[in-house]
């Protein structure tokens, strides 16, 4: 967690170079200076296991980047360019305007903004990260300047406001919200004054580990690394007291008195619940006794069915985390552990590492705003299958007690009388598609990330053939649990540039499903040979072997190919239904 690291600390990380780690090039723009910002950036992010290489354009040559397509910054090729306009310029700009023009200032500022990410968008496939503007009242108006429209502060608020209304449309931009942080740390934290008026640096070296940390956040969920479960200890973390000694009537939560700092933590835990975030409970206690207050205690926030895996025994947290991580089969570094006692947060963090651990508060009251300010839930991409994640693991569960009642699992396959559609990318879709590619790690034959703009692309591209894929079962919906993109590299070959599948719909058949449709894609355009590539990663081990189990010719050490004429469709308990708009 970045939040332990100083600005000093990270410009010693930033001289360390690891081959292994993955590559990232970084455009950094700003109307200011940002030399001390690249510094910390390289050490965010060889912290988080990312090589990142930086262009820095340079004090205030924002728009020479820009505008000229032949620019340093183009030749670059980066992966993202992060633009740092910041307000005190921005001021500048405001004195020199007319009085009579200020009200439309925020609309003028805004216009700029989106030409400058339109003349990137054209020049380049980067991604673009943008910082907002942190709150400044320069007191001309004091308080009324908030209902002033020529006040600066009012115009400074508006463009905050249509920056973000403006992401909204453009899906290849992203805010770092500067403002957000400047909350968090103060102005005067913040901004230092002697530091801008000599340097023109406007960030103090304080505060710039946690907006390293804020842009890398950002960086790592478009790569795909995403916390996806909060793993929580139950007494003294849930609830103040020990449910097995002092009854349901003697714990602490509600409205009043200590209980309520634990009612507003559950609520913001209900809240990642309701965005996708997985919660899931490792107690040490009985598991009757531990379930009481879920199913009995009016003032609980949190029900039984909000939880994904429920384990309460006498058992130590680390075989029990290793359970839970089997049951929802997501990779430990998804994790986040939650616990009160320090004792078992240090044997957890020092035998699994890959997982967070935050050192929590020794004050309830402080959970909260601790746990906020780590910003460990960062996330590039929301899709309404979110909402109903908790609710599909748990019937995962359901599904793994059926396949006991089973010795053939044929037989247990075809119980779950399951049914598939197959259809071309649409624009309802995208933001599902856009995260499967981005947060699958494990099922990814050649692991490509795309945005949503990017995705968008696609739809009308005549080189690429898309296909997703939503399977149900009697059970629940999983939901959109694959995607396809098939690049015709000739009249001949169709190349399976893109192959990504959620985990939880391993071994039901899916895997079949999907490449009997590839090969059915193929035959009908004419294709004569289908040509796969594996490239292999730190996580999609279990994938090496998949063109060797349908039979495709290996070529060379990650090329596999097959013709179309010598495919043998696979068997799959999985009926398909088509798409109605098809």
């Amino acid at each position: 967690m970045i939040n332990n690291y100083t600005f000093f600390d990270l410009s010693k990380y930033s001289k360390k170079y690891d081959d292994n780690f993955p590559k990232y090039r970084l455009a950094l723009l700003g109307d200011c200076a940002t030399q001390h910002l690249a510094i910390v950036l390289k050490g965010c992010a060889y912290i988080n296991r990312l090589s990142i290489e930086i262009f820095d354009g340079g004090y205030n040559q924002i728009l020479p980047n820009i505008i000229d397509n032949n620019s340093q910054m183009y030749l670059f090729k980066p992966d993202a360019v992060l633009i740092y306009m910041c307000v005190e310029n921005l001021y500048s700009v405001w004195c020199n305007t007319p009085v009579k023009d200020r009200e439309d200032f925020a609309i003028k500022i805004i216009s700029n903004i989106k030409e400058c990410w339109n003349i990137i968008s054209i020049n380049s496939s980067a991604i673009i990260l943008h910082f907002s503007f942190v709150e400044y009242n320069d007191f001309v108006f004091g308080n009324y300047a908030c209902k002033h429209l020529s006040s600066f502060l009012y115009q400074l608020r508006k463009i905050n406001f249509l920056l973000m209304n403006e992401c909204t449309e453009n899906k290849n931009v992203y805010l770092v919200d500067l403002n957000n942080i400047q909350a968090q740390a103060g102005r005067k934290n913040l901004f230092d004054p002697k530091l801008y008026y000599i340097a023109k640096m406007p960030l103090s070296l304080a505060v710039l580990p946690l907006v390293a940390g804020n842009v890398v956040s950002i960086i790592q969920s478009l790569r795909g690394i995403n916390k996806k479960c909060i793993i929580l200890d139950l007494d003294n973390t849930l609830w103040g007291g020990v449910i097995g000694d002092d009854g349901l009537a003697g714990i602490q939560i509600g409205e009043l008195g200590p209980g309520f700092a634990y009612s507003e933590f559950q609520k913001w835990l209900k809240e990642l619940k309701n965005r996708g975030i997985l919660l899931a409970v490792c107690s040490k206690n009985e598991e009757k006794i531990a379930k009481e207050p879920f199913e009995k205690h009016n003032e609980m926030i949190l029900r039984l069915e909000d939880f994904s895996v429920f384990v309460a025994n006498w058992n130590d947290k680390v075989s029990n985390i290793r359970y839970i991580q089997q049951v929802l089969n997501i990779g430990m570094d998804s994790f986040v552990f939650i616990d009160d006692n320090s004792f078992e947060r240090n044997m957890v963090s020092s035998i699994i590492p890959e997982i967070i651990v935050p050192n929590m508060p020794e004050d309830p009251a402080e959970y909260l705003q601790y746990l906020q300010s780590l910003n460990l839930f960062e996330t590039t991409v929301y899709s309404v299958e979110d909402l109903n994640r908790t609710e599909q693991y748990r019937a995962e569960a359901k599904r793994e007690e059926i396949r006991q009642q089973y010795t053939n699992y044929n037989e247990y396959l075809q119980s779950l009388e399951m049914i598939a559609t197959a259809a071309p990318f649409d624009d309802f879709y995208l933001p599902r598609i856009a995260q499967l590619t981005q947060r699958s790690n494990q099922f990814n034959l050649r692991t490509i990330r795309y945005t949503e703009s990017e995705i968008s692309s696609l739809l009308e591209d005549p080189s690429r053939i898309t296909l997703y894929f939503i399977l149900k079962d009697k059970l629940s919906d999983y939901g959109l649990v694959s995607t396809v993109i098939l690049e015709k590299r000739n009249d001949k070959n169709l190349f399976i540039e893109t192959w990504v599948m959620s985990c939880r719909v391993l071994k039901r058949g899916m895997e079949e499903f999907v490449m009997n449709k590839i090969f059915e894609t193929a035959e009908n355009l004419g294709f004569k040979s289908v040509i796969g590539e594996y490239i292999r990663t730190q996580k999609n081990d279990i994938v090496a072997n998949i063109y060797r189990l349908f039979n495709f010719a290996q070529e060379n050490e990650s090329i596999f190919i097959m013709n179309v004429n010598d495919y043998v469709k696979r068997e799959t308990f999985i009926k398909e239904i088509k798409n109605e708009s098809q």
